[in-house]
């Protein structure tokens, strides 16, 4: 995973100072790391019952759908407010500095579909925590919840209790 780590960007002070921001473009456009990031965050759920992959706004929009065609599972967004045409069920969440809503299309997931959560990065766990609380809303059942990257030193996994969470490079500080 080393390899995988050493294609990451780590920017300091963005997008405050203070914040170690880890930019994961740089590893999207290498060939052997994107194509192998891909096939280990997908030899994870191989075998699994998984009919929808749901991906957060807007980084998850790059891995979900990939895992998704793997999995031979459709995808689905969970958006921004007022980004998504037809009718949607939306969850609000705290922020360390305020709150954020995530919004999903009603009829995105039918009651019992097995669902993955997939995003980029696993901070704090407010936003998937949110996501997997809109899928339960419209009766999904959440199998997991991937992401390239984990930042343990931000607890984020605790958000999740009970689910299989599996982030592929995982950084302590």
């Amino acid at each position: 995973m080393d390899n995988l780590k050493s294609l990451i960007r780590e920017v300091p002070d963005y997008p405050k100072p203070g914040i170690l921001f880890y930019d994961v473009t740089t590893l999207l456009k290498d060939r052997e790391g994107f194509h192998t990031l891909v096939d280990k965050l997908c030899a994870h759920y191989e075998g699994k019952k998984v009919d929808i992959v749901v991906g957060i706004e807007a980084r998850g929009f790059i891995f979900a759908p990939a895992l998704a065609y793997r999995l031979r599972a459709g995808f689905v967004p969970v958006r921004k407010p007022k980004k998504l045409p037809w009718k949607t069920a939306s969850e609000t969440y705290q922020l360390e500095y305020g709150t954020d809503t995530l919004e999903i299309h009603q009829d995105a997931i039918t009651p019992g579909q097995h669902v993955l959560v997939c995003d980029d990065l696993l901070a704090t766990g407010g936003t998937a925590a949110a996501t997997t609380a809109l899928v339960r809303k419209l009766g999904g059942e959440v199998v997991g919840a991937a992401f390239a990257v984990e930042l343990n030193f931000l607890h984020g996994r605790s958000r999740l209790p009970g689910m299989d969470v599996f982030s592929l490079l995982k950084y302590d500080k």
